[in-house]
């Protein structure tokens, strides 16, 4: 029976952390089995909120591919691929943009949760929101719909982009009296949430409270010799009342594949001293084979970035397939 198609990826605004690792990276390595798998690295979407610096978002795909490839993305049966690389998601984009209005747009959860972060971190009002971060979510459900995706791995936050997507689908298909693409589904991650080593509510590089998977085992130690607890002595995984100490308890079950609260009583008689340094540790040991790997394609760009073009290759057959179909339906074949 023919897989069905996957796509998920990462946006290039620096190398992934913890959170990526747990919540996705182990994901998509264990379904490439089973899905005819496409990892995107998106650089487009990133350029929506880092127009002013390009520089950013070009330094980091090969970071973002290094991260992939290292966790056991393999090229052989995943498809790692450039999303600026593929001018058919842009053509699609085009057309999708006829198809939903600027209040859906607005209302979209996703799009007012980040536009009220952006606010909160850098003063930005709505008035300073532009024309490509408010559609976002229509150039999303080009990246989904132009490899014909069944399948998008996501955290529960993006689900409304996928609604979007679903949203937009129906509405081509019933304009256009064609059946050309799946409505995709989301999959959610088991893994719960790592939020930020300083409590906040994710772990980012603007934040700077996250651990990288690149990070060496100094600095690792470090930041989880600083990360932030609280005023208790007991260590417990209590999400809701102390989240932060959770945090770091849900970071130790997750490397030993354990339930938190498992986890938490197995530590209760360590102070916080003693857990962090047994949590850097544990971590440091977890990623030895994914640094010696990264290590080695560090040494050889020229290797990732020949898996890179391998894969705007075949997304390019793929997308011009759609496209194909596309025009059609919309009497623009000529």
């Amino acid at each position: 029976m023919e897989k069905k198609t996957l796509l998920t990826g990462d946006r290039p605004t620096g190398p992934l952390h913890i959170g990526h690792y747990f919540g996705s990276l182990q994901n998509r390595v264990a379904m490439q089995n089973d899905f005819d798998s496409y990892i995107m690295v998106a650089d487009v979407q990133a350029l929506t909120d880092n127009f002013n610096q390009p520089e950013r978002v070009r330094e980091n795909v090969l970071e973002v591919a290094m991260d992939n490839i290292a966790a056991g993305v393999d090229p052989k049966k995943s498809t790692l691929f450039i999303q600026s690389q593929i001018p058919q998601i842009a053509e699609l984009t085009v057309f999708y943009s006829n198809l939903i209005t600027i209040n859906t747009l607005k209302r979209n959860p996703t799009v007012k949760a980040e536009i009220a972060e952006k606010k909160e971190l850098f003063g930005q009002d709505g008035e300073s929101v532009t024309y490509g971060f408010l559609g976002y979510p229509v150039s999303q459900a080009a990246d989904i719909t132009i490899v014909r995706a069944h399948i998008v791995p996501v955290g529960e936050d993006q689900l409304p982009m996928i609604e979007t997507t679903r949203e937009i689908v129906e509405r081509f298909h019933r304009m256009y009296q064609c059946d050309i693409f799946p409505l995709p589904q989301a999959k959610l991650s088991n893994s719960p949430r790592i939020i930020g080593l300083d409590g906040s509510g994710k772990m980012s590089k603007s934040l700077n409270n996250a651990v990288y998977l690149k990070d060496n085992p100094e600095t690792t130690l470090e930041k989880i010799k600083s990360a932030k607890t609280d005023s208790g002595t007991t260590i417990e995984f209590n999400p809701k009342e102390r989240p932060e100490i959770s945090n770091l308890v849900l970071i130790y079950a997750l490397i030993h594949n354990q339930n938190p609260k498992d986890a938490a009583s197995e530590l209760k008689h360590n102070t916080y001293s003693e857990f962090k340094l047994k949590l850097a540790g544990d971590l440091n040991r977890h990623l030895a084979p994914f640094r010696a790997k990264r290590l080695e394609l560090e040494a050889k760009p020229h290797y990732v970035k020949e898996i890179l073009e391998m894969g705007r290759q075949r997304v390019i057959e793929k997308a011009e397939e759609t496209m194909k179909l596309v025009r059609e339906a919309m009497k623009i074949n000529y």
